[in-house]
């Protein structure tokens, strides 16, 4: 079986990285697309070399731009590889405008699709991944569900029952594996300087947060308040740090954090591990935080991981609370909550369970 997958942005690395691993223990042949949304080499080359993913097939070298021009530019590059390739399915993951180009070009083609991480809501429309996740989902033909929750809201949603799947979260198969690879090999504590459970570890780079001057004000500020007792440990975004920049916020930034350039995924890992508490706006960062078994504070109005906040280990705060840095404050301060027994994302065989769908699905179609 000849499987195309398209990834673009750094969390679809990482999910990409353990779907392809049993993807190819199978015998099964994959043609990795790399559209080139994330194209810093801080941001995606050395994730392949830590996720030890093989190199792209395909490069497509998109880069940036607004949401249509970037989605647009992507739509044609795929087009042209599927139309070479022809594969048996077309595998796109998450919620970026990857996942939306892969989807569509594929779907205009009459290619079959699965999306990996199908389900998720946010309910809220103006998030550009609420809009992208939703077209994926009805677009596909194959929807593989992290949790029961994206379940119900597909069956809500009236797709079809018999796309449906629940396979648990690729992310927990991510999370097992590369912890012990993280602990042998990243000496990012040392170099840094920290000790386990001494500081709190934040990242920012939702574009609702970033692109609104007062919200990002309201965040660092935030942030600046728990570093009044605790280290605060801050890898930059390039879109985070140009909006600091752009707004006369870089520099007491710099002054009040621990401000450094993104780090990989190994080193990240070792961080969320070690962290007293995670501060972010990041999807997958909640979940790996989990998965680690540190506390998270969510600074959005939403999340699509409701399962984290009925158990007690993500907290909300909205940026647009009027006290945030008292409410960030005290939530950094707040004792760890109870273990969670259940399995919330699955027992780590996500990606054997995707690749059986994959197979099942399609000897019913050939059949």
């Amino acid at each position: 079986m000849q499987i195309l997958s398209i990834v673009g942005a750094r969390p679809q690395f990482v999910k990409a990285a353990v779907v392809s691993r049993e993807i190819r223990r199978r015998g099964w042949r994959e043609i990795l697309v790399h559209t080139g949304q994330h194209y810093d080499e801080k941001m995606s080359g050395v994730f392949f070399d830590e996720l030890e993913i093989p190199r792209p097939d395909y490069s497509l070298g998109i880069g940036s731009g607004s949401h249509g021009a970037q989605t647009g530019r992507m739509l044609a590059a795929v087009e042209r590889v599927l139309l070479d390739v022809q594969p048996d399915w077309v595998v796109v993951f998450g919620d970026t405008n990857s996942t939306l180009a892969g989807a569509l070009a594929a779907t205009k083609l009459q290619l079959p699709v699965a999306h990996v991480e199908a389900g998720l809501r946010s309910f809220n429309r103006r998030m550009p991944e609420e809009i992208n996740r939703v077209v994926v989902d009805h677009m596909s033909n194959l929807l593989l569900a992290p949790t029961a929750t994206a379940v119900g809201n597909l069956r809500h949603e009236g797709i079809d029952a018999s796309k449906i799947h629940l396979v648990g979260d690729v992310m927990c198969d991510a999370t097992l594996y590369y912890r012990s690879l993280a602990a042998e090999r990243s000496d990012v504590l040392d170099r840094m300087q920290l000790a386990p459970k001494s500081f709190v570890l934040a990242t920012i780079h939702r574009a609702e947060n970033t692109d609104a001057p007062q919200r990002l004000q309201a965040i660092m500020s935030g942030l600046a308040a728990v570093a009044q007792s605790r280290p605060v440990v801050f890898p930059v975004h390039p879109r985070t740090r140009s909006a600091l920049e752009k707004y006369g916020l870089w520099q007491a930034a710099c002054e009040r954090l621990h401000v450094v350039e993104p780090v990989g995924y190994l080193d990240m890992t070792m961080l969320e591990a070690n962290a007293h508490r995670i501060v972010t706006d990041s999807g997958g960062v909640q979940k790996e935080a989990f998965f680690c078994r540190t506390p998270c504070i969510t600074l959005r109005d939403e999340t699509e991981w409701v399962e984290l906040v009925a158990a007690g280990w993500n907290q909300l705060i909205s940026p647009t609370a009027v006290a945030l840095s008292s409410q960030l404050v005290q939530a950094v301060g707040q004792d760890d909550p109870a273990e969670c027994v259940a399995p919330l994302y699955g027992a780590g065989d996500a990606s054997a369970r995707i690749c059986d769908c994959l197979a099942q699905v399609r000897l019913v179609h050939a059949a």
